[in-house]
């Protein structure tokens, strides 16, 4: 397991995710999605590009999570629009599993850049 890096904020316990699942979870002023995609975890905005919809009540599909206002959908490893009508990346956030814990650092993407 990583270490927890200084800034990141836990979020959730691993167990508050099922596998195939998305939750969301307020964080600060912000809420974030938790997915459990077979055991990996990731975390984005809960919130649609395109519509002012929560991301958690949509459908997990394989690593496509579609919103469901409009079923536009993104990939949520990337955050990258998959079907419109979605134009706008969703943000990611990297993800730190510590314990049975799920931590986030809210100044980086899931690729681990700067935001």
């Amino acid at each position: 397991m990583a270490d927890v890096a200084e800034g990141m904020v836990r979020v959730c316990s691993q167990s508050d995710v099922a596998p195939g699942a998305v939750k969301a979870f307020a964080v600060g002023a912000a809420t974030l999605a938790v997915y459990n995609i077979d055991g990996t975890f990731y975390a984005t905005d809960d919130e649609c590009t395109h519509a002012a919809a929560s991301l958690a009540d949509g459908m997990v599909e394989g690593d496509t999570i579609e919103c469901c206002m409009h079923m536009g959908s993104f990939h949520i490893p990337t955050g990258n629009v998959v079907a419109p009508p979605c134009e706008v990346p969703l943000r990611t956030y990297q993800v730190v599993l510590k314990d049975a814990d799920v931590f986030v650092d809210l100044k980086r993407s899931a690729a681990g850049e700067p935001q």
